[in-house]
């Protein structure tokens, strides 16, 4: 018996019948198999009395095994730094934060100009995810460094999900461009930063995927324009045997093309409408530095929001907002230029892969 994570690289010769010919794939579990799998970890460490192993899989879609034991140990940890006795859900939520958006970085310095930027940045992906149709609901934001992020926005499924539909997918490419349009509406075109990098990336690999794999072309249809034998180890993407002729490969182009724009515009329309509200959000940030879907909720009703859980005169005045809790918008020529890339945890992009931050 044996196991491997890459069946693909594998010699043949190993599968022949006699041999590794039985082949049994384990995919990640669905919630109640989740939930099972914690109460094996949970019955490891001392727990509260509000600990709810099923609340805690509803929460975690995508995660192995693996994952959900360094969970658990992840929140012992946080207790035992705590001087508590036992494990309670505050501590299982810090340590889900953690896995999914990586380790918070609290001694990294960053100045007041590049802090608002990072929180409009931010403020543009979750209100634009929170007004596309299909997408999935905001779990939490923050202008809190984290791995090698200078922000997250974090989207979390309500439910496990095997495949995207086609307006799931425009919809994640929307909200990946709405940190860098809430750039530029605040910094203008010439202080756009470096920031959006990443989004970038991902959006245009959904656009190609949508265009040569997954036959969302109206133009092209429903047919496979990209190799999937290519060379894992080449560098390459879908660059195996080209089955297609040079206008193929120009409308491919153009199809990608017409399917950023059009989500691009779609993004900038929603945060102009909604200017008042990403003002207000990067004030929230500042001020907080992180919130949730239920703050989100209240500034998208353009109410004020609430103080976090816990929130202190104490974590008031270590923030970076003034007296009254209100970050004051730079103008655009005062901005700090982002240098590192903006990895926001959102879905994979395939289909029915959500994972945690890469």
């Amino acid at each position: 018996m044996r196991r491997t994570n890459r069946p693909d690289v594998l010699d043949k010769r190993l599968l022949r019948p006699g041999r590794f010919d039985r082949q049994v794939y384990v995919a990640l579990p669905d919630i109640r198999g989740r939930e099972q799998i914690l109460n094996v970890h949970l019955k490891k460490v001392p727990l509260g009395d509000d600990v709810k192993a099923k609340l805690i899989a509803r929460g975690t879609p995508g995660f192995s095994g693996a994952d959900l034991a360094n969970l658990v140990n992840e929140a012992a940890l946080f207790t035992a730094r705590l001087n508590k006795r036992t494990v309670g859900m505050d501590e299982l939520e810090k340590a889900k934060d953690k896995i999914m958006m990586g380790a918070e970085r609290k001694s990294m310095v960053m100045q007041p100009k590049e802090k608002l930027n990072t929180a409009y940045h931010e403020a543009g992906h979750a209100i634009v995810g929170r007004l596309v149709p299909d997408h999935d609901p905001v779990y939490k934001v923050t202008i809190i460094p984290r791995g090698r992020a200078l922000g997250v926005t974090m989207f979390l499924p309500e439910e496990d999900r095997y495949s995207l539909s086609r307006q799931g997918i425009l919809s994640q490419i929307c909200s990946l461009y709405g940190g860098r349009i809430a750039e530029e509406m605040t910094l203008g075109k010439e202080g756009v930063t470096t920031g959006a990098s990443n989004d970038i990336q991902r959006a245009t690999q959904l656009a190609r995927n949508m265009v040569t794999k997954w036959g969302l072309s109206e133009k092209l249809g429903p047919l496979l324009y990209e190799s999937e034998d290519a060379d894992p180890f080449s560098g390459a993407q879908g660059q195996g045997a080209k089955g297609f002729s040079d206008e193929t490969t120009a409308v491919i182009d153009s199809e990608i093309k017409e399917i950023i724009d059009t989500c691009y515009e779609r993004a900038n329309v929603i945060l102009h409408d909604n200017r008042d509200i990403l003002d207000a959000m990067a004030n929230a940030l500042m001020k907080y530095e992180t919130i949730d879907s239920g703050q989100l909720d209240q500034l998208l009703a353009r109410e004020d929001v609430s103080a976090p859980e816990g929130w202190d005169d104490q974590d008031r005045n270590s923030s970076g907002s003034d007296i009254d809790g209100n970050a004051s918008a730079a103008s655009a020529d005062d901005q700090a230029t982002v240098a590192e890339s903006d990895l926001d945890a959102d879905n994979s992009d395939v289909p029915g892969a959500d994972e945690a931050p890469s």
